[in-house]
This record gives structure tokens, sequence and C-alpha cells, in this order.
């Protein structure tokens, strides 16, 4: 595989890696449409363990076999599929090194009252994701959270041994619970915060919601507007987000969140690329179209992210 000058660029950020994990970084990297550009779109589908099965597959049934998903992004171009382990062992013979796989190594459910220490059971292991070809590990922590401690440990346990065996590592850096208030899970200080530190926690590529204006924190309120912080824009607020993860020198994507119209899935997009951002990982809003539609979309995502 004959590395982007870009790519090569992006590996040289990532001092003290193994080979096999720049390697399985670069695998993703150089995949797809967007392949070698520096910039990647990933599926994610864990929402079936997140929301339940009816709420993320009713409104396009086909999504309910694992296939479906593997074959929508290998058609779409994407650079990565991310999913839980039965999801991923379900095709892992059928779709075999056609395109890189995440494998989502803990999950939380609907069904629980877990609210302050919100927190994710460990599903999956390192090996799991050998035995299954992926390229990484996905992992979700939630910043603020009661439990986030523990979370931390989890992380810093699968990480390290998934980096000794030569994969990459995602993390998930979702601020919820505590005293992080519904509108504070998306405030710019918030999601910059829970960026950086997933950064410190050394992940490879780290995976946050795009941010509004709103400022949470009381004490980084005084600073954002001392320091006049751009934030009026979302592009403004992705820079922000980016300069936060050692001033964009570790892969940021951003998430699509609910499902909601194109023009919108699509102006969140243009920002994430005005702004600096890496690229985007979008679930509900291209597996609950009719694969016609969403392939459509995600062609159009595409496209923002070549810069046309």
């Amino acid at each position: 595989m004959k590395l982007s000058r870009r790519v090569r660029e992006i590996l040289s950020w990532y001092e003290g890696e193994t080979p096999g994990t720049k390697a399985n970084l670069a695998r993703i990297l150089m995949a797809g449409r967007l392949g070698g550009t520096g910039r990647v779109v990933i599926l994610p589908v864990d929402q079936g363990f997140e929301h339940g099965p009816a709420r993320s597959f009713a409104v396009n049934p086909p999504a309910y076999d694992p296939h479906y998903h593997y074959q929508l992004a290998i058609d779409a171009g994407l650079n990565a599929y991310a999913a839980p382990l039965g999801s991923l062992a379900a095709g892992a013979d059928t779709f075999a090194g056609a395109i890189p796989t995440i494998l989502k190594a803990n999950s939380a459910n609907s069904l629980s009252r877990q609210k302050e220490n919100a927190d994710q059971a460990v599903t999956a292991s390192v090996n799991d994701a050998l035995r299954l070809g992926c390229a990484a590990i996905g992992f979700t922590m939630y910043p603020g959270s009661d439990a986030m401690y523990g979370q931390v440990e989890e992380f810093r346990e699968l990480s390290a041994e998934a980096k000794a065996k030569g994969l990459a590592v995602v993390l998930w850096s979702y601020a919820r619970g505590g005293a992080v208030t519904k509108e504070g899970e998306t405030a710019l200080d918030v999601i910059a915060y829970s960026a950086h530190m997933a950064c410190l926690l050394g992940a490879n590529i780290v995976k946050v919601k795009i941010p509004s204006d709103f400022l949470e924190q009381k004490e980084a309120q005084k600073v954002y507007e001392e320091k006049k912080i751009p934030r009026a824009t979302a592009a403004e607020r992705i820079r922000h987000v980016m300069q936060s993860c050692f001033n964009g020198k570790r892969i940021v994507v951003f998430s699509g969140g609910a499902a909601k119209g194109g023009d919108s899935v699509l102006n969140d997009a243009r920002a994430i690329y005005e702004g600096g951002g890496f690229g985007s990982i979008i679930g509900r809003n291209s597996f609950q179209r009719p694969c016609e539609d969403a392939l459509k979309l995600l062609d159009q995502i595409i496209e923002i992210y070549k810069g046309k």
C-alpha cells in the first residue's frame, strides 16, 4: 500500500505508536473514495444496542440485516465500518478484507436507569477484534459521569492491549451524566474538553458531537469571553475543537447525531470541512434512509470532503 504525502504527514504525528497501529491507521486513511486525502467518513451502527432494534431499523427494514451495513459502507466508498461484536461477526467471512472495520468494545442500552453515573459495559475483547480482522477497536466514555473514572481505567487497559497487538484505537467521548446539563452535552467548552481528554488518554481517532455555541462551565465562559475565542459559526467551533486536539494533530471525526434532513447533514459536513475537521462518522442519517437515498447523501458528503 503506497501512502499519500498527506497520510504520511498524519502518521508522523503519532510518535510512540507501534508500527502495527500506524499500519492500521493507514488502512483506514487510505481506504474508500477519500483514501489518501486525510479525510474520512465512517459508518457506525451500534444504535441497536443503544436504542433497540425497532427504533433503529424499522424505518428502513433491510437494515435489520448486518450484511446491509457492510454493503452500504462498501458501496458508498467509506473509510471504515464500526459495529458491536455480533454485527461484525455476522458478516466477517462474506466481507473479509472488503473494508476496514472497527469493533465497538463497549455499549449501553436504553433500558438502563443510569443517569448521573452513565456507563457502558465492556462487550468485546481485543482478541475478538484480531479474530475478525479489524483495524481498530472503539470505546465510549462519558466525561462528567460519576462512572467516568472506571471507564477511563477500562479504556487504559483495552487501549494498551490493542496497541501492543497492532490495532488502532477510536474513542467516542460524549459528555453525559453527573452535573452535565442536556444543553451542556453539546456545549463548545464541554465538547472541546471531552475531545482533549480523549487525546490525553492516547486515542488515535477521537469521535465527538458537533458543538453548539453554548458554554456550560462558568469558569470556562470567562476564558472564552476574555480571550475572544471565535464561536459564532459552526466552522469556528469545529476549528476550536481541532485546536484543542493537540493543535489539529489528532484525527477527529464528528457524529451525525439524530436523524435529520439532508440539507442539515450536508451543512454539518461543510462546517467540519471548513473548520479543519477530519470528517464524519454518520450512522442514523445514512442507514435509516432507503439505500438509494443513503448512497446519494454519502456521495454528496464525500464530494464536500474532496473540496468540491
